[in-house]
């Protein structure tokens, strides 16, 4: 039984009173969330990993929570998913509980899931960015763990994760263009570096504009010259995938990173939500069947 043990004082003080999780699901995310393409049998695997993810990362986009509210209830899941503290019986928090069993069950390392929590910890507080580095270090705890999972869920050897990496990364920067006036707006959060707009004579305040200034544009475009070089190294990732229908998806994700990095590089995302849509999804799949071979 996964029950409150502490004093109902400590425990108010941790979880709060309210469960914080939006209706956000799969399909805001710009790969497959436990597509068909991988196996039935670790569909349910994929499921719960992806609703805790949700869940930790709805309780710091929230505007309910304090900044040291946020992290406490952060903190809280992880110790759960390390098995340090118990949980409460409410939805949210048993995501953690799920997780755990979870991982436990498939040998897939509790960091996984863990690391996440570090980086949304970082959100709770941290809401601008310094350097290509910065930001590329927080994807190393924000995205690479999903393909980190994923890959050991699926029993891969160690060498597919670099790649991995590569792919998660890309996606991340290329989530952060496409939400990039949104985060500002409704986050006050910016992942663009800020000596890069500034040597292009632009603020951040040039996300609120109906549409892309000339230096904004350079800025997302020199992103997007880093999200080719992860792009390329990602290519690597599906012939390194021994398990078929991984290595199918693998190479899916793979093509749409790449059709949506070039489709931000002709529409603007301040103007418009620029996401990969059905047509990109099928043309990917075609593109990815000669891995099969």
């Amino acid at each position: 039984m996964n029950v409150v043990t502490e004093s109902p004082g400590t425990e108010k003080s941790v979880w709060g009173r309210d469960d914080v999780t939006s209706a956000k699901g799969a399909g805001d995310e710009n790969f497959p969330v436990g597509s068909l393409l991988i196996s039935r049998r670790k569909r349910p695997a994929v499921r719960i990993y992806y609703n805790f993810a949700r869940v930790v990362d709805d309780m710091v986009d929230t505007t309910r929570l304090t900044p040291a509210q946020k992290i406490a209830r952060l903190r809280a899941m992880a110790e759960v998913v390390r098995g340090e503290r118990e949980a409460p019986v409410r939805a949210d928090a048993q995501t953690a509980v799920a997780v755990r069993r979870m991982l436990l069950a498939t040998g897939v390392p509790l960091e996984t899931a863990t690391d996440l929590v570090e980086a949304f910890c970082r959100d709770a507080v941290k809401n601008r960015y310094d350097s290509w580095e910065e930001l590329l270090d927080y994807c190393r705890y924000s995205a690479n763990p999903v393909g980190h999972f994923l890959l050991k869920l699926h029993g891969e050897d160690a060498d597919s994760l670099a790649p991995s990496d590569a792919l998660c990364s890309a996606l991340q920067v290329l989530n952060h263009i496409q939400d990039a006036a949104d985060d500002l707006r409704s986050l006050d959060r910016c992942y663009l570096p800020l000596p890069w707009l500034a040597e292009e004579g632009v603020g951040i305040e040039a996300l609120r504009l109906a549409r892309s200034k000339p230096g904004l544009r350079r800025v997302f475009d020199r992103l997007l010259d880093h999200v080719d070089e992860l792009n390329r190294e990602a290519r690597r990732l599906p012939d390194l995938v021994r398990d078929r229908r991984m290595r199918l998806e693998s190479a899916v994700i793979v093509e749409i990173a790449h059709r949506l990095a070039a489709r931000l590089r002709r529409a603007d995302p301040v103007a418009e939500r620029v996401e990969p849509g059905r047509i990109d999804g099928l043309v990917a799949l075609g593109a990815s069947l000669r891995h099969l071979i």
